[in-house]
């Protein structure tokens, strides 16, 4: 494959300098391995010639398929000047006639097409005024070889390409000429996993996913592609994982000393679930076997993440080493700060806010204690990583709602300590396993499932625009309890001007629907300041209802509200509004939220909505978003720090390969961690091939 990354797609026959330049400006086509791995997104067939009078046959509603007849052109007429110049054409064979026209290219395709010749007629049928038309077909004199061309690729072009006559037709000639070309290739995979598999070799599977003859040789070279994509994406996520297990001790932490066991035997304010005690014994094995433990916590809203957290932090504490945390939000910091302070003040240790907003007297008072181990847990934002931040001894790094930290930023709590701390990323957004296999695959994984006793679930109403009154009244009735209300608009970047006049109007239609409240007002483009002042309102009680965007979507907790209204619903994911839901039923009181959605939506936005009234389970509705959405950008260093780019694999779709491909993969690499012995020679030089230009984040968790 190497040999095809460096040969430029100019010197293939069909291109030539002017369309290179186009395919690599517009689809990213710059050698003849990208043009081999651009996969077309779906296929038509060309397997079957139809009659004519089988048009009738077909749905009246819905789209038509592509399909081909073969027939002859009984006439021409051309109508129109300049750009308004179209050919029509009548085409017919011994059982109907249908209608073609053109609009582009007429004196070209009129001198080329002739009656009496007998042609194949490919493309998409209409129906108007009771005749079947072509608009456009793709038009060959007729060869035996026509009768049956299996299943055709249709591929992603831009509008750019479309408009320099670069047609699908076009990009299949080019993969054609480059498929002519192709000897047989070396295989990348074992022999034994091609026997285990029965996989089809890489020239087959290549062929085949581009012009393959039936449905099963698509669905054996996609099976094979799939497979050796993850297969390579989790070899090198697990090789990577276990190279840094090998290269970069960590703080051995055995003792649970008097700290842990006070606040176990004292302080805590109710009993571990048993999800809880799973997940403190997976930590305390890492943090004792001499590895820097790097794991993702995961857990609903309310789920006891920031518990674990805490009594995590303590055993690093009667280890002799300090601990920290750190938030994206001050907000969300501060509630960290109280929670943990509150608590682990009666177990004598001694905790500290940094933030954005600590005064400079604060923080000189904070630094010294940091550097002479005063102080043991220190609670903070992006203000940790600065420069003159320094510990004593570092030894625990958790990092709150960690995918709102870039690879960067996070990297540098590491340069605090010469052995690199343990460390532990929490996140309240359920990640399905699929996906958790993939972006963090090379964290280890634990997960908090249960919810501590006591605490009602949420319920989950749909509700459409006529039944605003009906809301507002049940709005009122818990306002006049004492409650508290979130009311959320979406906030959309593309339409953000007329989202934020919408936001702004919904504030004034609120004051005015409840002018016996205080009302609060939050958005994303507020000045920090006014909107920790505005968020402070509804904190402290001071205002009873918040019209705000998503940013309260982490980092609000205010047990008395218990309405969560949300405008828009249908214009929010699955997951998104399942983290908008855990702002409310944080109290002992009966939550409820609301989703408000047009009247006139999409059957998949009504079921997606519906989902949301069914289950709480935030598993369930990541599984459910991924499935209706897909996985998102899952590139660069914005996740897990390890790059990749997936031409044919589905995160959402492929669970079972990608399970089976983990398990090959760490196989190999249990055996022989770093690809060292002779028969991985080709293994680790294909993956070094297909991840030499990516970035190395492997040392960053």
């Amino acid at each position: 494959m190497e040999h095809l990354a460096k040969l430029d797609i100019k010197y293939l026959h069909g291109v030539g300098p002017k369309r290179a330049e186009l395919l690599a400006q517009e689809i990213g086509i710059r050698s003849y391995y990208d043009l081999l791995y651009y996969f077309p997104f779906r296929y038509v067939d060309r397997s079957k010639i139809h009659k004519i009078c089988e048009l009738r046959r077909l749905p009246e509603n819905g789209e038509l398929p592509y399909l081909q007849i073969r027939g002859r052109f009984a006439a021409f007429a051309a109508h129109g000047e300049g750009a308004k110049r179209r050919l029509n054409a009548l085409f017919y064979d011994e059982t109907g006639s249908v209608d073609v026209v053109w609009f582009n290219k007429v004196k070209t395709i009129q001198d080329s097409i002739h009656t009496g010749t007998d042609y194949i007629l490919f493309g998409k049928p209409s129906l108007y005024n009771q005749r079947y038309s072509f608009t456009h077909p793709e038009v060959d004199a007729y060869r035996p070889e026509l009768e049956s061309q299996g299943l055709k690729g249709i591929y992603t072009l831009t509008d750019k390409m479309r408009n320099r006559s670069f047609t699908t037709r076009t990009f299949q000639q080019l993969v054609q000429n480059l498929l002519a070309t192709l000897k047989e290739i070396d295989d990348p995979l074992p022999s034994d996993i091609v026997a285990r598999y029965h996989f089809v070799t890489p020239r087959q599977a290549l062929v085949n996913i581009h012009n393959p003859a039936s449905v099963q040789d698509l669905q054996r070279a996609q099976f094979r592609l799939k497979y050796e994509e993850l297969f390579f994406l989790q070899l090198n996520l697990l090789r990577y994982s276990k190279s840094r297990s090998m290269k970069f001790g960590g703080h051995r932490f055995t003792r649970v000393g008097k700290h842990f066991n006070d606040f176990y035997n004292h302080v805590l304010p109710f009993p571990l679930t048993g999800a809880q005690k799973r997940v403190i014994k997976e930590i305390r094995a890492d943090m004792g076997s001499g590895r820097q433990m790097n794991r993702l916590l995961q857990g609903d809203v309310g789920s006891g993440k920031t518990l674990v957290a805490l009594m995590t932090m303590l055993l690093a504490i009667d280890n002799g080493y300090q601990a920290c945390i750190m938030a994206p939000t001050e907000i969300l910091a501060r509630q960290h700060y109280d929670t943990i302070s509150q608590m682990a003040s009666q177990v004598g240790v001694k905790v500290a806010l940094l933030t954005g907003s600590t005064s400079k007297k604060e923080r000189e008072v904070i630094h010294n204690g940091l550097i002479n181990g005063e102080i043991g847990i220190t609670v903070g934002t992006h203000a940790l990583i600065e420069d003159n931040v320094a510990f004593a001894r570092l030894g625990m790094v958790v990092i709150d709602e960690q995918h709102r930290f870039g690879v960067v930023q996070r990297a540098k709590l590491w340069m605090k300590n010469a052995i690199p701390p343990h460390v532990l990323v929490m996140t309240a957004t359920p990640i399905p396993r699929t996906l958790a296999m993939t972006v963090y695959g090379d964290l280890d994984v634990s997960v908090i499932d249960e919810l501590p006793p006591g605490r009602k679930p949420v319920l989950t109403l749909l509700r459409y625009d006529n039944h605003r009154q009906e809301v507002y009244r049940f709005i009122g009735s818990q306002l006049k309890e004492g409650r508290q209300v979130y009311i959320v608009y979406p906030l959309i970047q593309e339409n953000e001007k007329m989202d934020l006049r919408n936001l702004e109007e919904g504030y004034d239609i609120i004051r005015e629907t409840f002018p016996d409240y205080r009302v609060c007002f939050v958005h994303g483009r507020l000045k920090p300041s006014e909107k920790d002042h505005q968020m402070q309102l509804f904190v402290s009680g001071k205002a009873q209802i918040m019209v705000a965007t998503t940013v309260i979507e982490v980092g609000v907790n205010v047990p008395n509200a218990t309405v969560m209204l949300i405008e828009n619903a249908e214009r929010f994911g699955l997951s998104q509004l399942h983290q908008l839901r855990g702002r409310v039923g944080r109290g002992a009181d009966r939550s409820y939220c609301i989703l408000m959605s047009h009247v006139k939506i999409a059957a998949n936005t009504r079921h997606r909505l519906e989902v949301m009234t069914q289950t709480t389970d935030g598993f369930v509705i990541a599984e459910e978003d991924m499935r209706l959405r897909g996985p998102g950008d899952m590139e660069g260093t914005q996740q897990s720090g390890i790059a990749f780019n997936l031409h044919i694999a589905n995160i959402a779709k492929d669970g079972q390969i990608i399970g089976i491909a983990r398990d090959d993969a760490a196989s190999i690499i249990n055996d022989d961690p770093l690809l060292e012995k002779p028969q991985n020679a080709k293994l680790a030089r294909h993956l070094n091939f297909l991840y030499s230009r990516s970035q190395d984040w492997s040392r960053i968790s």
